[in-house]
């Protein structure tokens, strides 16, 4: 029997367009536009003269400082069931490789699950989520998509979910996530939860985290890349914890097995930059805290500007981005020659003068007119704009800040403008 399209999108759409391949195009984590810490700078700096080479899989200090960061969080991580990578795509990528079988993904995810698998030959199904919130598949969803799977000869082997999701920027509620667990335990998948950004909610006190680990503790492996919430995306940095038992024992082995063979080791100075941060010493989380609140504010402003000219977006409760869809501008985006998610990043992207990766590199539909926004790009054009919007009480009302978010309502006000026009007369 012939296998369904795991992109659901027919042979068509294996040939990207020229320029807009879904690998090298590809969007990478919303940064958050501010200078490095400089307490991180000095450590980095401090080790800069190590020439030996990270132990593959960390060295005792980062792996010490990583069990301690899952136990500061309810995740108890004893000697051998942690390890870390030079990022958390080369962590991903060494899983799938080590479980086997076929993977599972929400729609949309973030634009970095998917090519791992593919680079491994391993097909991609991608499953719908609820209308609340991205990250994590609706459970019923879930079970007819394992049932087609395995159908027509699939074995779907592993589930990839985000309970603080890039691109959505939304949290599963508990219910969903224990629903969906249930739900792929009875199918004997393995889960990975990428928990990048589990340490930005916007709001901490109001917003109910739970792991999936803390549901099925020897089921699921934790990933969270440092990029998030505690090192600059450019000093690559991840750590994994793997599930209690014998299963986590295997897997762990394993996927040791993969970095090795790929060589993928931290580099030394950014290993002890790592396990300073995991740590978590004051000015670590001071600094974390005061990027938290700063995104937060930008990415309400963001919102508020979607929706007030007819767009719809969950309120973003994490991370650095929002996730509109601009559907009901379809007919002010088409006279400007925008008819697809392609074409809408090229607009967007032009017209604001910032990233705007379409919703298609995050495995949603092509047709929909869906987009991530990044508030990184409105803190400013200088290290000494971005480091005032850290600490101004008041960063929207900065006239850099004014600016940024002025222009980019300009442009979804003509859109809004534009799509008035072309309302039939009633």
């Amino acid at each position: 029997m012939r296998r369904t399209d795991p992109e659901g999108q027919g042979p068509a759409r294996d040939t990207p367009a020229r320029g807009h391949g879904p690998v090298r195009y590809g969007p990478q984590l919303p940064d958050d536009g501010l200078p490095v810490l400089p307490a991180l700078s000095t450590v980095l700096a401090a080790a800069a003269s190590r020439g030996g080479e990270e132990p593959v899989g960390g060295g005792p200090a980062l792996l010490d400082a990583a069990r301690g960061y899952w136990e500061r969080r309810g995740l108890p991580a004893p000697p051998g069931r942690v390890t870390a990578g030079p990022g958390a795509p080369a962590l991903l990528l060494a899983l799938t490789a080590a479980l086997g079988g076929d993977v599972l993904v929400p729609r949309p995810c973030a634009a970095w699950w998917a090519p791992y698998a593919r680079l491994l030959g391993r097909p991609v199904f991608h499953v719908a989520t609820p209308a609340e919130s991205g990250g994590v598949p609706d459970p019923y969803a879930l079970l007819e998509t394992v049932r087609r799977v395995r159908d027509e000869g699939g074995d779907p082997r592993l589930l990839v979910l985000s309970v603080a999701d890039d691109p959505t920027a939304t949290v599963a509620a508990p219910e969903l996530l224990h629903a969906t667990v249930e739900a792929a335990t009875g199918e004997g998948l393995h889960l990975v939860s990428d928990e990048t950004w589990r340490d930005t909610l916007h709001a901490p006190h109001a917003t109910v985290l739970l792991s999936p680990a803390e549901m099925l503790p020897d089921r699921v492996t934790v990933v969270t890349d440092l990029a998030g919430a505690l090192l600059p995306a450019g000093w690559p940095a991840a750590v994994a914890r793997f599930p209690e038992g014998d299963t986590g024992t295997s897997l762990h082995a394993r996927v040791l097995d993969v970095l090795t063979a790929l060589g993928a080791r931290l580099a030394g100075p950014v290993a002890v930059a790592a396990a300073h941060a995991l740590d978590e010493p004051e000015p670590v989380t001071t600094r974390r805290e005061a990027a938290v609140r700063l995104h937060a504010r930008v990415a309400a402003a963001l919102h508020a500007a979607v929706v007030d000219v007819g767009g719809v977006a969950r309120p973003p409760q994490a991370g650095r981005h929002l996730y509109a869809d601009l559907e009901p501008l379809r007919a002010a985006l088409g006279g400007q020659g925008v008819g697809d998610a392609q074409e809408l990043e090229d607009f967007l992207t032009t017209r604001l003068g910032m990233p705007a990766p379409g919703g298609h590199r995050f495995g949603d539909d092509l047709q929909a007119l869906r987009v991530r926004l990044a508030t990184g790009p409105l803190l400013g054009g200088t290290d000494a704009e971005r480091l005032e919007c850290l600490t101004s009480p008041t960063p929207l009302e900065l006239p850099h800040v004014q600016r940024a978010l002025m222009s980019l309502r300009s442009v979804l006000d003509d859109l809004r403008d534009d799509a008035q026009r072309w309302e039939p007369p009633r």
